[in-house]
């Protein structure tokens, strides 16, 4: 039995029994415990799960993660029965990669001034408008993402450098650093975006002596995981006016606290996580679980797209 603990709209739910007429599937928008004890298959966005509810799930053989993010799953439980893991790993490029895009070249062009001017029938024209063109970014995790937000910039004629944990090269970087090595290239970037997970080694990456290194007119844009740097230190970086602006769609804590400064900072934008949403995201995910369920039984449990490493945690 393929156990979904959240329910798809009817149209893809449709297809999908369509497609695999012999296959028994249960929609939940709970995790029920009847249900779950009988689970070979478990499709969640991996936010739901326990520890209770692996041990529960003892016909349990695969875990679909219709996310890319698996920090908040139990993972030492599943690695403990050896439960093989993959994700959606690479559909969320396009709608982030938009808005990070999106956020860029409404920063470059000012477009909240432009909007506020508006709302009060101003025609002012004492904007801060500049080219995107020949500019440098830093994109701190270049894969599927990364990739992809190199590739649009690559447009606008702007020089990216790629950071990650080995430095080996990655598509639509000019050059690639390794994350000890970050440092080193942050007085040339303009713009730093990160989309890293949330792992050990990303934890608190960035810190204030990143952003003492950073221009003051740098824009940082944090679009994978808050946990990248505390928010005292993205604070204190933008109330000292360490770089120019940040954008983030995501944070240490969420949702943000009604009270945290960040708020109200002029240089700051707060985005409510919402980057990776678009109306093809489950149809994208469906797009992989899909060929991914006829591999697995056919048996080919080996070709499957997309596994994740528990202890990496991407």
């Amino acid at each position: 039995m393929i156990y979904f603990t959240f329910d798809p709209r009817p149209d893809l739910k449709e297809d999908l029994l369509k497609s695999f007429p012999n296959e028994e599937f249960v929609f939940s928008r709970t995790v029920e415990n009847t249900d779950l004890a009988r689970a070979e298959i478990i499709v969640t966005y991996g936010e739901d799960l326990t520890e209770a509810h692996i041990a529960t799930a003892k016909n349990l053989q695969w875990i679909m993660v219709a996310s890319a993010g698996i920090e908040k799953m139990p993972n030492a439980a599943i690695a403990a029965r050896g439960i093989p893991v993959t994700n959606v790993r690479g559909i969320h490029k396009v709608p982030m990669a938009e808005s990070v895009l999106m956020h860029i070249l409404a920063h470059y062009h000012s477009l909240p001034q432009i909007y506020q001017y508006e709302t009060k029938h101003e025609w002012k024209r004492n904007l801060k408008q500049r080219e995107l063109f020949g500019s440098t970014a830093v994109i701190l995790g270049p894969g599927a993402i990364g990739g992809e937000i190199g590739r649009l910039l690559k447009g606008f004629n702007v020089t990216t450098i790629g950071c990650n944990r080995s430095g080996r090269d990655a598509a639509y970087m000019d050059k690639m650093v390794r994350f000890d090595e970050l440092t080193s290239v942050l007085p040339a970037a303009d713009i730093v975006v990160s989309v890293l997970p949330d792992t050990e080694e990303t934890k608190h990456l960035m810190t204030a002596q990143h952003f003492d290194a950073m221009k003051d007119t740098a824009l940082f844009m944090n679009f994978g995981r808050g946990s990248l740097v505390e928010t005292n230190v993205l604070i204190e970086a933008l109330t000292e006016n360490k770089i120019g602006a940040a954008v983030c769609d995501v944070f240490e804590t969420e949702p943000l606290p009604v009270d945290s400064p960040l708020w109200d900072l002029p240089n700051m934008t707060v985005s409510p996580h919402v980057s990776s949403h678009s109306s093809r995201y489950l149809e994208r995910s469906f797009a992989i679980f899909k060929p991914n369920l006829e591999k697995w039984r056919s048996g080919n449990h080996e070709e499957l797209e997309n596994f994740v490493d528990l202890t990496l945690g991407y």
